[in-house]
């Protein structure tokens, strides 16, 4: 779960591996709170366990010992390569916007670099603005693919209606650019909006007299330097119009299919205040220089 940059932090949170049976039902708890589950069963506490006994890591925030948020993943492979693929991270809706989920992942760094790995991935919605905030700019992920309706369909509030599309992302934790972004101090938000403005918008997007913004057309990547807006507010546009939230993911699939196909990445991600309004992009820069290199 995303947190606020200017959001304070909550007193006495603490972290650790989850331990009692107790503590995993709590887990089962947080899943339901966190994502309004409904319909979708919460990953139960036994298989939790499990996870946590063989080789994988739940990892939880606590306040006097009551369990605020966790995180849960376990070892991964792909060929040769093997990583901490993380498959839940979820705060309790009080306690989000107060850098806990941040606190968390940096939480789960520590314990994977202590297992010999430097390597996490994960999947995120990519219209999720809170969360790209988090993964990509505070953290320092890397997303590299764009799987379709993933998940399938799904009966949490958060998911309902909507086709799954997940990026995934790729967070090595050893490597320079997330020691800096760890450590890194609020960014320079008019250097924010000078990008926005710069560079070569993959999604071409129209205000409402409602307030709120939709996605007009896709538009096939050009030059070394791209941007990508999504929602600001995601739930809010479902709110006003679902068929919106739908277009938004349809129109925002082929912009990222098409960038990366042509060799683009996913460079970084801003929220700003721009002509008035609040909007969120991605930043995506041409690999091909760095493939060649």
């Amino acid at each position: 779960m995303a947190q606020s940059a200017g959001a304070e932090r909550l007193p006495g949170v603490f972290f650790r591996r989850l331990e009692t049976s107790e503590e995993f039902r709590a887990v089962e708890e947080v899943q339901r709170d966190a994502w309004g589950l409904g319909t979708e069963p919460a990953v139960p506490a036994a298989i939790l366990r499990a996870f946590q006994d063989n080789g994988g890591l739940l990892l939880g925030a606590f306040s006097r010992e009551a369990l605020l948020g966790f995180t849960m993943g376990f070892l991964g492979r792909e060929g040769t390569s093997t990583f901490h693929y993380s498959h839940m991270t979820a705060v309790r809706r009080a306690h989000q916007n107060h850098h806990v989920g941040f606190e968390l992942k940096v939480f789960q760094r520590e314990e994977v670099l202590a297992q010999g790995l430097d390597e996490v991935r994960w999947t995120f919605d990519p219209l999720q603005s809170k969360n790209a905030l988090l993964n990509v700019r505070r953290l320092g992920g890397s997303p590299d693919r764009y799987y379709p309706h993933y998940y399938g369909a799904m009966g949490d509030s958060l998911n309902e209606g909507l086709e799954t599309d997940r990026l995934r992302l790729v967070w090595s934790i050893s490597s320079s650019r997330v020691r800096d972004r760890l450590t890194s101090g609020p960014h320079d938000a008019a250097l924010d909006v000078e990008r926005c403005r710069d560079t070569f918008p993959l999604c071409e997007t129209a205000l409402r007299p409602s307030g709120v913004r939709i996605p007009v057309r896709a538009r096939p990547p050009e030059g070394p330097q791209l941007s990508l807006e999504i929602p600001f507010d995601l739930g809010r546009v479902r709110s006003a119009d679902p068929g919106m939230a739908k277009r938004w993911r349809v129109v925002t699939r082929e912009a990222f299919q098409a960038a990366f196909q042509s060799g683009y990445h996913v460079d970084d991600f801003a929220a700003v205040h721009l002509d008035g309004e609040f909007r969120s992009f991605y930043f995506l820069r041409d690999a091909g220089g760095e493939r060649g290199a």
